[in-house]
């Protein structure tokens, strides 16, 4: 079973969380959306399959790096 691992590409906080642990997403589909410098950035899966894990809440400062979800094939 391949699964992605879905990361921080910066400082940001946690604005909106779209999806919950066993959601079934399609590739291109927004998960959570970051909010950095009052820019508002949609954090998506390149691959179909379902929310295993979700690492963040709504209001959470995340860094560089920090696991935001996993998606695992169907």
């Amino acid at each position: 079973m391949a699964v992605e691992e879905i990361h921080a590409e910066m400082v940001s906080s946690v604005w909106k969380v779209l999806v919950s642990p066993g959601s079934e997403v399609s590739a291109g589909d927004t998960l959570v959306i970051l909010e950095s410098m009052k820019m508002e950035i949609p954090v998506l899966t390149e691959r179909a399959g379902v929310v295993q894990e979700l690492h963040v809440v709504e209001g959470e400062v995340l860094q560089e790096g920090d696991l935001i979800a996993t998606v695992a094939d169907a």
